[in-house]
C-alpha cells in the first residue's frame, strides 16, 4: 500500500512537471511574431498554444506560408487562419485606340516640333488637315509639304506670312 502511495505520488509530480514544461503563451506568442517579422499585414493571437491568425496578405502562397512557420514554433498545439487573401486588382483597361484625325494631328504636331515651326497649330477633321499660326515665307512650301507627305485628305492653308 505504502509503495502504492508512492507510486502514485510520483506519478503526479511527473504529470506536473511534465505540464509545466509547456512554454507559456507569452513564450510562444514571442516565437510566433519572430516568425511572422517579414510578413507583413498578418498578426497572432496566442491563447492556450492556439495560434489565431488575422490579417491581409496578397496571395494563398503568402498565407500558407504563414502559418506553416508559426506551426513550428515550440509549445503550438495548432493554428486558426483567419488571413484573408486580397482580392487581385483588375489590370487598367487599354488605352483608347487613336484615331485617324488623332494620328495625323500628333505626326504633323511632332514634325513641325521638331522642325522648330512652333507657331504652327493643326486641326485635323475627317483627315482635312488645317494649318494656322504664323511662319516666315520660305518656310511656308515646307510646312504644306510635311502636312501632305504625312496623307492629309487636304492641306487648308491660313498660315500668316510673318
Amino acid at each position: 500500500m505504502r509503495n502504492r502511495s508512492l507510486l502514485m505520488a510520483g506519478l503526479l509530480f511527473i504529470a506536473v512537471g511534465l505540464f509545466s514544461c509547456q512554454p507559456s503563451d507569452t513564450t510562444i506568442q514571442q516565437g510566433v511574431n519572430e516568425k511572422l517579422a517579414g510578413v507583413p499585414g498578418i498578426t497572432a493571437e496566442v491563447k492556450g498554444g492556439v495560434v489565431i491568425l488575422s490579417g491581409e496578405v496578397s496571395d494563398d502562397a503568402a498565407k500558407t506560408s504563414a502559418e506553416e512557420s508559426v506551426k513550428s514554433v515550440a509549445g503550438v498545439k495548432s493554428v486558426t487562419n483567419n488571413v484573408m487573401v486580397q482580392a487581385a486588382i483588375p489590370p487598367p483597361p487599354p488605352p483608347a485606340a487613336l484615331s485617324p484625325d488623332e494620328i495625323l494631328k500628333n505626326t504633323l504636331d511632332s514634325a513641325y516640333k521638331a522642325d522648330g515651326f512652333t507657331e504652327v497649330t493643326v486641326t485635323v477633321a475627317n483627315g482635312e488637315a488645317t494649318l494656322e499660326g504664323n511662319a516666315k515665307k520660305a518656310d511656308v512650301k515646307k510646312i504644306v509639304k510635311t502636312a501632305e507627305d504625312a496623307k492629309a485628305t487636304k492641306v487648308n492653308n491660313k498660315l500668316t506670312v510673318k
